[in-house]
């Protein structure tokens, strides 16, 4: 399956979400790192990430998750999987 990531403003909240749909491997996930970095750029400091359409998730591109976490995104929509896949990559980087 592909990935889908979408870019979904809201200018009440000022908040800029990242949706991805479908599975996350690495080329993906390095994607959706520069596109963070893009908005960061860009000024836009409140970045969430969806991830509720997530099918599939890699170990390496949970580290990324991680990374960007650690950098202040807030990851939103969490399966059990994909949040334990997460935990096991931050306790792996120790």
């Amino acid at each position: 399956m592909t990935t889908r990531i979408t870019k979904i403003g809201d200018r009440e909240s000022k908040r800029t979400t990242l949706r991805v749909e479908g599975s996350l491997r690495l080329e993906d996930a390095q994607v959706l790192e520069s596109t963070y970095k893009k908005l960061r750029a860009e000024k836009l400091e409140n970045v969430a990430i969806d991830l509720s359409g997530l099918s599939f998730l890699d170990s390496d591109s949970a580290s990324i998750l991680c990374r960007l976490r650690d950098l202040g995104v807030e990851l939103i929509g969490l399966h059990f999987y994909t949040q334990r896949l997460i935990e096991l990559a931050e306790n792996s980087g120790e």
